[in-house]
């Protein structure tokens, strides 16, 4: 076991398998000493486990948690693209669309689920630039949206 499945263990937390893509792109693509994932759906087993806009369908905090999933999905791709999730040294950014109702406000409390896992998981290496955007609608009407970029040794 590596040290970073060991820390996910500790969190009760597993990384899964990368989601297939719903479109024309790859999960992830590395560029010097730097990982890009593909904007990560709250996917859990295949399947978008929740749909529909924050503030109607969707309450905040269940669209918080559904960030935490985008993060395990987003390891999961910077995985696939470097092969050892223990070449993470940093993260560095992080974008979150969340899918608003026209009255909700709360775009930064929801994000602050991937924030706070990403503290979690990495500790001080997990402090991270950020985004967090209120828009109309997400691919399959997933409520969040989440790309991240990760430094790598």
């Amino acid at each position: 076991m590596s040290k970073l499945d060991d820390r996910l263990a500790e969190l009760g937390l597993l990384v899964p398998a990368t989601s297939k893509p719903v479109a024309a792109y790859i999960p992830a693509v590395a560029s010097g000493n730097l990982v890009y994932t593909s904007g990560q759906l709250p996917m859990v087993d295949g399947v978008l486990a929740v749909t529909g806009k924050v503030g109607a369908e969707v309450d905040a905090e269940q669209a918080r948690q559904l960030a935490r999933t985008c993060v395990l999905n987003g390891l999961a791709a910077a995985r696939s693209a470097i092969g050892s999730l223990d070449r993470i040294t940093r993260v560095v950014k992080v974008v979150g669309f969340v899918a608003s109702d026209p009255s909700f406000t709360g775009q930064p409390g929801v994000i602050n689920g991937a924030s706070e896992l990403l503290g979690e998981i990495f500790g001080e290496a997990g402090a991270h630039a950020r985004s967090a955007v209120g828009v109309a609608v997400l691919p399959l009407n997933a409520p969040v949206e989440i790309e991240f970029v990760f430094e790598f040794a």
